[in-house]
């Protein structure tokens, strides 16, 4: 249970620099503790900012080890139209506060990005009973993110997995420990996800287009494994927590970035998705996964943003699981709701 920052910091204000706890600062002049975060009563990555006098001041947690908006444990599974053979099916699960997608292409593989938080780990698992799956080919981890790789472990226990992909960063987590220990006890090793690494799948090319390096540890949204996939003439575009220095390298490095609908990067923070990111990606869907928060999210400038941008908007917190089937020409965008 996360304490309360206020009475934490109220005592801390009045004597910590500035310096003590560095991160990189976000458009609302905050960022999340990565370092010897107890030493500053702060949990590990515990949101907080500094004002005017260098005082760390109190501000509504974001992505704590359990996000405060995190799924309810009573969330309902939703019934799903089962996939079309031979035809690609992308489902935008809806998993509360968090990230869930699940995708079967016309060959008949299983791919799952991310597991929502830990109290998704068994709706995602209903999920993927209802819709026939029996093992699943790859399971992409985006990041460390607890909203993101918190139902994974739920799911190894449910499912034969053969190929698991993240990307080469770590956190100190119990929830990441247990997607950790989850892998080991499956005898299965990390697949490194990065900039130009291809999916060993029939009939669909699925390529890594982030991240494209190295980021601080403390950036854990722009290690975001980001995916392309194509299926004919339609693409798709998985953007996991990725933020505007991911972004922005991955369009100077001139990635494949064009897609007809576009997973709405970090729920729909203001840190994603810009108006210049939204012209190289021309998307005529965007999808964002969401819950009930205190965050903000999505918020109103990326709203404006995908409009200028004419993509339909479709938001699981409003539609429920959207599903997007494509033939390979033409995509058909359901809902739940």
């Amino acid at each position: 249970m996360r304490r309360s920052g206020w009475k934490l910091l109220t005592p801390i204000a009045r004597t910590l620099p500035a310096i003590a706890h560095p991160g990189r600062t976000d458009a609302d002049g905050g960022h999340y503790c990565r370092t010897n975060c107890a030493k500053w009563g702060l949990e590990d990555g515990e949101y907080h900012k500094h004002d005017g006098s260098s005082a760390a001041t109190e501000k509504e947690p974001v992505k704590t080890e359990e996000p405060k908006n995190s799924t309810p444990a009573s969330l309902k599974v939703e019934k799903l139209t089962a996939p079309t053979k031979g035809k690609l099916s992308v489902y935008y699960l809806n998993v509360g506060q968090g990230d869930a997608t699940y995708i079967k292409t016309a060959a008949g593989d299983d791919i799952l990005i991310d597991g929502g938080n830990n109290n998704a780990g068994d709706t995602v698992v209903a999920y993927l009973k209802q819709l026939g799956v029996d093992d699943i080919e790859v399971m992409i981890s985006t990041h460390p993110d607890a909203d993101h790789v918190g139902g994974l472990d739920s799911v190894f226990k449910a499912f034969k997995v053969e190929n698991v992909y993240a990307p080469k960063v770590s956190h100190t987590t119990q929830t990441f420990k247990d997607f950790l220990n989850a892998v080991k006890a499956e005898k299965l090793t990390i697949k490194e996800a990065k900039a130009g690494v291809t999916l060993p799948l029939k009939g669909v090319t699925a390529k890594f287009v982030g991240p494209i390096k190295a980021y601080a540890a403390s950036e854990l949204n722009d290690w975001s494994a980001v995916l392309h996939l194509t299926y004919g003439t339609n693409t798709f575009l998985f953007t996991g927590d990725a933020e505007s220095k991911s972004l922005s390298d991955m369009m100077k490095a001139k990635a494949t970035l064009k897609a007809d609908v576009l997973k709405v990067g970090h729920h729909g923070s203001n840190t994603s998705t810009s108006a210049a990111f939204l012209k190289v990606v021309s998307p005529k869907y965007a999808v964002i996964s969401v819950g009930k928060n205190s965050y903000g999210h999505p918020t109103k400038s990326v709203l404006d943003a995908l409009k200028a941008a004419k993509a339909t908007i479709y938001r699981t917190d409003l539609n429920g699981t959207v599903t997007a089937v494509s033939d390979g020409k033409m995509i058909t965008i359901k809902k739940v709701k």
